[in-house]
């Protein structure tokens, strides 16, 4: 089982805890790790690029000149690609980049991520996070205690204090690949 110092807001040791094996305990795979932040990041795309096909370029209705008789190539259509003024060929359009991983694999992402920082002595654990009022300088003057640079938290004072701040991520849990 491994055990994590319990730290309170001061920065001293309060105690110890045990964590669960089957979640901090296991064997941080790398690949699931990099597969779940891959989809994250695509889900985040916009994917609104968009150019004109021939067929949604305006005009090129008639054909320019006459099939046969003239000495110049045949054409159809003052807006072929091969035209000055003419569509794109296989032009991109709006679409979605997001997909979905299997509901085991995202879990097991976020186990390989919380054992890895458990085996690295990354994770701190607080006894209990109270604050008088959502206010960015204790929350600043609590991490300094703690010597942490990055939080992870689900409450919404927190995130209240916090989101002012440009060094610090703030996630929710929907954002958690629990799901």
């Amino acid at each position: 089982m491994p055990k994590v110092t319990v730290f309170n807001q001061s920065g001293s040791q309060v105690g110890d805890v045990e964590l669960a094996e089957a979640v901090f305990g296991i064997t941080p795979n790398e690949n699931v790790v990099h597969d779940a932040v891959v989809m994250q990041q695509a889900s985040l795309r916009q994917g609104t690029q968009k150019a004109k096909t021939r067929s949604e370029v305006r005009g090129g209705g008639a054909k320019p000149w006459r099939q046969k008789g003239t000495g110049r190539a045949r054409h159809g259509s003052s807006r072929s690609p091969i035209w000055k003024g003419g569509g794109v060929i296989f032009a991109p359009t709006p679409r979605s980049y997001s997909y979905k991983l299997p509901k085991k694999v995202r879990r097991l992402a976020l186990k390989s991520v919380l054992s890895d920082k458990v085996q690295n002595d990354a994770l701190i654990v607080l006894d209990e996070l109270s604050l008088d009022a959502p206010k960015t300088k204790d929350m600043i003057n609590i991490l300094s205690s703690l010597s942490a640079e990055k939080l992870l938290s689900l409450q919404q004072s927190v995130t209240l204090t916090l989101r002012s701040l440009l060094t610090t991520c703030l996630t929710s849990k929907q954002l958690l690949p629990l799901a």
